[in-house]
């Protein structure tokens, strides 16, 4: 379609997206439903494979318009080592909400489909948050540091919860995705953080830790995403209008180390320093790759 106008593409691909979404909710919430009827062992596994496959297929339509509307050049290494049937903790970097689309782009099928760890109030987001809770991502319920002091007795809790909600991944494969950084990267939060990379926010070690707190001894390894757009972060527009034109993608699979596995992120704080200091000496690795996509 790039011989339309950019604004008749975004159209396009917007409507596109909508209706997708649309379609793919139907049938999911009938199998839910279903799923919710029949609480046996043998109905629970046909119903989540098709739940899986109609998560695949939204992903796949979605790959189909992007294509469409915009011949992307990507350049991807990293690739050829992913195992579908391997469990994976997927991570990158984060400029855009482009980002969630283009790492689904390129993984699906390839390994299980990406599900995110969410605070447990996004439940209540219409239609999108029950495609959520169906589909059967982790939500948790997180603490503040000022509510623990008050409530101390409930320390741990929400680690606990989490990986109650987690006991439904032990039986297959999956792939848990969460954002180091825990936003977009924008230059004014760059340097409000007084960031010490060049073009990465400051990691929140955090995140990471509780997933492997929870689920560690699950993980395959540690699927560590590099994302850059040579023609500077786009916006969601840009992706929907065909505007995305070379995308540059690098992937690493790291071992996770032994060390890091069940452990308490909260309450341990040996365990805390140590854990942080991995990730800083990850991130400045990203950082210097990075440097050299730019240049």
């Amino acid at each position: 379609m790039n011989f339309l106008p950019a604004f008749l593409r975004g159209i396009i691909g917007l409507c596109c997206l909508i209706l997708n979404t649309l379609f793919c909710c139907v049938p999911l919430f009938i199998v839910t439903f279903l799923k919710i009827c029949l609480p046996f062992a043998s109905a629970q596994r046909v119903c989540n494979w098709i739940m899986n496959f109609i998560h695949e297929f939204w992903v796949s339509c979605n790959k189909v318009w992007m294509d469409l509307v915009c011949s992307t050049q990507w350049r991807v290494n990293g690739l050829e080592g992913l195992d579908y049937q391997h469990s994976y903790l997927v991570t990158s970097n984060h400029q855009s909400w482009v980002d969630i689309l283009v790492l689904q782009y390129l993984l699906n099928r390839r390994i299980r489909p990406l599900k995110f760890f969410l605070k447990q109030e996004l439940i209540w987001v219409p239609v999108i948050g029950l495609c959520w809770w169906a589909l059967g991502f982790p939500f948790m319920k997180r603490y503040s540091k000022a509510y623990l002091e008050k409530h101390p007795e409930k320390k741990g809790k929400d680690l606990e919860t989490t990986r109650r909600t987690c006991d439904k991944f032990r039986a297959n494969p999956v792939g848990i995705f969460n954002f180091l950084e825990g936003t977009r990267y924008h230059p004014s939060k760059h340097a409000a953080q007084q960031s010490p990379y060049k073009h990465l926010l400051k990691p929140k070690a955090g995140g990471i830790a509780f997933v492997l707190d929870a689920m560690g001894e699950q993980m395959h390894s540690i699927v560590n995403v590099t994302i850059h757009y040579p023609q500077g972060s786009p916006g969601f527009w840009k992706l929907l209008s065909g505007e995305v034109r070379e995308v540059v993608v690098n992937i690493k699979e790291l071992e996770i180390p032994a060390e890091f596995i069940g452990k308490n992120y909260d309450q341990d704080p040996e365990y805390r320093q140590a854990f942080q200091q991995w990730i800083n000496v990850l991130w400045q690795e990203k950082d210097a790759e990075l440097v050299t996509l730019h240049q």
